[in-house]
Formats: C-alpha cells, sequence, structure tokens
C-alpha cells in the first residue's frame, strides 16, 4: 500500500515507515541496554561473571560484594539483551567467554562495557545542550564532572595495549630517537599516563605534560611519584598560549587536538615549540571530513554525538571554534599545512580502531 500527501514529495511506502519503525524501536531497546552494560562495568558485574560457573543472583551478588535484588533485577536485563544466558530450570546466569571478551577490564581498549559509560554522561548535558540550540554558546568542562576520570580510564587501557610496543615504531626513527635523549613535549597531556608511560620506558629523554586543568596535572605528577620518574614534569599551562621555540625535538598530541577551543592556534604553538627536523605526533579521532564519507563508518553516529554533547560545545563555550569531533583527515591535513608542516603521513595502529596517527615534520 502507499500512501500519499497533500505535499507535493514522494508517494510514502508503509513497508518502508514499518521498516524504519523497526529500526527506531531496536535503537530504543537498545539505549537500554547500553546502561545496563555501563552499570555492568561500574559495578564489576561482568569482571566477577567472568571468573565464576553459572550462578544464581544470590552467588553472583555475593562474589561481587552487592545486593542481590539488584544484581537480580540487572541479571535479567542483560539476559533479555542477550548479554548473559539464562537456565530457568535452575536459574542460574552465565557470562559466555565471548562475551566477556568484549566486556571485561581484560578486554583492555577493546572494553565495549567501558565505553558504554559515555551515554549516561552525555545525557546529563541534554538540557544544557538543547538551550544552546536557541540561546548559542556552549556547556563548560563544569559540566561534566566524570569526563575527565571516565577518559583517563578509556586512554590508559589504550595506551597500555600499545604506546610503548606498537605507537613508537610506528613513527619512524622515534624509538632511536628517545633512546638516545630527546626533549620531549605532550599538549593537552590530561592526567599524564602517556607522559608517565613513555618517560619510564625511555630514560633518557626528558618529557614534560601541559594541560589547563589543575587537577588533571595534580593526578600526573602523583603518577610519577608514584612511579619514581625523574624525567617527567607536569605544567599547568594553555597550551594555546604555550610560548616557546624549538625548544623539542617531539611533541604529542593525544586525542586533544580536536576539544582545544582555538585548534589552529594551537597547532601553530606546537610547530613553533619543535626544533628542526621535529616531530609532530597528533593522535586525533579517524573520521573522514565529510559526511558522507562517514555514514558506514562504525561509531560515526556516535562521534556526531559526542561532538555536539561535549567536545564542540565545550570549545563554544570558551568561545571557540567549535571544530568537533568528526573534524576529519581533510580538515587536520590542511590546518597542520596551514601551521607550517610541510610533511604529513597518516598512519593506523592495530590496537586502536577508533584514532589515525599524523606524524607531522617541517623544514
Amino acid at each position: 500500500m502507499t500512501i500519499t500527501t497533500d505535499t507535493p514529495t514522494a508517494p510514502v511506502e508503509s513497508a518502508a515507515i514499518e521498516e524504519f519503525a523497526g529500526r527506531m524501536l531496536g535503537v530504543f531497546n537498545d539505549s537500554a541496554l547500553c546502561l545496563l552494560l555501563s552499570v555492568g562495568h561500574q559495578t564489576g558485574l561482568f569482571d566477577t561473571m567472568a571468573t565464576l560457573s553459572p550462578s544464581t543472583s544470590v552467588e553472583i551478588a555475593a562474589a561481587a560484594g552487592l545486593h542481590e535484588r539488584y544484581v537480580r533485577e540487572w541479571l535479567d536485563g542483560v539476559t533479555a539483551g542477550r548479554v548473559v544466558e539464562h537456565d530457568p530450570a535452575r536459574s542460574t546466569y552465565w557470562l559466555p567467554a565471548e562475551h566477556a571478551a568484549c566486556l571485561t577490564t581484560a578486554a583492555g581498549p577493546g572494553n565495549f562495557a567501558r565505553m558504554m559509560q559515555l551515554v549516561p554522561l552525555l545525557a546529563q548535558v541534554e538540557s544544557d545542550v538543547v538551550r544552546c540550540f536557541t540561546e548559542g554558546g556552549g556547556v563548560g568542562y563544569e559540566g561534566f564532572p566524570r569526563f575527565h576520570a571516565l577518559m583517563n580510564e578509556d586512554s590508559t587501557a589504550t595506551h597500555d595495549a600499545g604506546l610503548i610496543d606498537a605507537v613508537v615504531p610506528a613513527v619512524p626513527g622515534l624509538h632511536d630517537r628517545l633512546t638516545a635523549g630527546a626533549a620531549v613535549a605532550d599538549v593537552g597531556c590530561g592526567s599524564g599516563h602517556a607522559v608517565n608511560l613513555l618517560a619510564r620506558a625511555y630514560p633518557a629523554s626528558r618529557f614534560v605534560g601541559f594541560d589547563f586543568a589543575a587537577e588533571a596535572i595534580d593526578a600526573a605528577r602523583a603518577e610519577a611519584v608514584a612511579w619514581g620518574l625523574d624525567n617527567a614534569e607536569f605544567v599547568v599551562r594553555d597550551i594555546a598560549e604555550l610560548g616557546v621555540s624549538e625548544e623539542y625535538d617531539v611533541v604529542t598530541a593525544f586525542d586533544a587536538i580536536h576539544d582545544q577551543a582555538h585548534p589552529a592556534r594551537v597547532l601553530a604553538q606546537v610547530a613553533t615549540a619543535l626544533k628542526p627536523g621535529g616531530t609532530f605526533l597528533m593522535v586525533d579521532i579517524k573520521a573522514s571530513s565529510h559526511v558522507h564519507e562517514n555514514i558506514d563508518q562504525p561509531g560515526s553516529t556516535f562521534l556526531y554525538t559526542v561532538s555536539l554533547m561535549h567536545c564542540m560545545t565545550v570549545s563554544l563555550a570558551q568561545g571557540g571554534d567549535g571544530l568537533g569531533t568528526a573534524w576529519g583527515r581533510q580538515t587536520a591535513e590542511r590546518m597542520l599545512a596551514e601551521a607550517g608542516f610541510n610533511h604529513v603521513e597518516v598512519r593506523e595502529v592495530a590496537h586502536d580502531m577508533f584514532n589515525s596517527y599524523y606524524v607531522a615534520t617541517r623544514s
């Protein structure tokens, strides 16, 4: 059956309506599952269940140190979501090993349950972002009290999985340069885990991390002290006002540039801070600058959502450019060239499905 309308548009097919409605129902249902997965990560239930044979809700709650009634309701929800298996005859539940491989701490950067925490976090600012549609401006970092902790958890897993063994070897000559001794700066360092990993692996080099968030810098310094590092320091500074010239052999930026209020200014500061022949490693979101080229890419809808609900809006809240998460390879290469980098290679690292690795130099 075809439904016609009074407007001069193409006829509407009822089958297409039903298909789209079914898709929307699936989205609605899976969004609820997303919350359950986030809860499972935060409570440690997935890690606990990965160690258990089929068990009752009482046994699972006891093993996790949680209240049984909440655990039982959660178990029923993730069972309905086909994440956990259930034997009604024995009232037992278990997490298949194939599912545990994607939902536990042992999965490292592939832990999807950890990623699911972003959805309820972003939902907390929904009304504020909606208001920005009519009033303009943005939602500042103060609107995201858990965001830095969550990003630190995510980046720690990614860096632990491959920073030393995969990322460094992917940059030509970087291992030898760091082994011999280099001056290295990380801009937008956050809690500094990447800097500390590199400082521990390459004691002949000296590292400094810059970030404007004092709380993150405090955490970075504490980790450096705990690890006994004397070649890593951390400085509270707006990286758009870095203010150094030809001081560093290597500058790194891990998923930091697209969040900046004025990213072009930051890139220009980085170019100025490098010594002649220095290397800038910019790790940032893997995407095209053109939406039609992202449609079929896994996670593309999320990229635009996290941009709208965080990356773009925090930039606009600072009177910034609102570059956005999915600024993409074309824009990134153009902006690097405009900053003075006349040679840029884009590389990929196997353990990191979400990022591109830009290796930039200038004469």
